[in-house]
């Protein structure tokens, strides 16, 4: 999977699916998630279609390659296709994952997740954010 997100991030999509094409054991949905991903970065409609359905068939229950899909028909404003794709991922019972962060410190493991602002020490780690955030404009 290396070889193929390396490729793909260098824009030879080709030569990424080729790859998978040519490998002696059959493609897992990370081989096929790294190709959609390519995609996504190099809105390459067709191919992410394909790379989507390959991933949809190895695994059926990750919502990753709806969101991987219509964050490319959102890119080329194909607003149908992306609305059709998230409605088939609600009708199959799948939901996006809350983006997720952890640090350990201390041996004490600290998650932090989109949209939630429970941590105890939130305000302590939003001043220390801005702060560091001011420090790398001025540099």
């Amino acid at each position: 999977n290396c070889m193929i997100d390396l490729l793909g991030r260098a824009g030879q999509l080709d030569e990424g699916e080729n790859l998978i094409n040519k490998m002696p054991y059959e493609p897992t949905a990370m081989s096929w998630m790294t190709v959609l991903g390519a995609c996504r970065m190099h809105t390459d409609v067709q191919r992410g279609k394909h790379a989507a359905e390959q991933a949809f068939t190895l695994d059926p229950l990750n919502a990753a390659p709806y969101v991987l899909l219509s964050s490319i028909f959102a890119a080329v404003g194909s607003w149908d296709d992306a609305a059709k794709l998230r409605k088939l991922m609600e009708d199959n019972g799948l939901k996006k994952q809350r983006g997720c962060s952890s640090i350990k410190i201390k041996s004490r493991v600290h998650n932090f997740f989109v949209g939630c602002d429970s941590h105890p020490q939130r305000d302590e780690i939003h001043a220390e954010l801005q702060r560091l955030s001011m420090q790398m404009e001025e540099a």
